[in-house]
């Protein structure tokens, strides 16, 4: 199942319960701010996930993949490809 745009596994995300989020798949906007730069990506695309994109990996995705305080030292782009 598709939990994000991005390869983040929602399942696992230690903020999922405390912020009742459901993940961006089911969201219309993130609790985390006024949007989301990947998903807003991928949703104007038409993409199920950035891993279904032409340009996958963007710098977009690139920066949050490896950003020092939130990243997941790119996790989630593997998890993009395994949905792909």
């Amino acid at each position: 199942m598709i939990e994000s745009r991005c390869g983040l596994l929602c399942s696992e995300c230690e903020y999922r319960e405390p912020m009742k989020c459901d993940g961006c798949v089911q969201i219309k906007k993130p609790f985390w701010g006024e949007q989301c730069p990947v998903k807003s990506c991928c949703e104007s695309k038409k993409l199920e996930n950035c891993g279904k994109c032409d340009i996958f990996p963007c710098d977009i995705l690139m920066q949050f993949a490896y950003d020092k305080e939130q990243g997941d030292n790119g996790k989630r782009i593997e998890q993009c490809k395994k949905w792909a």
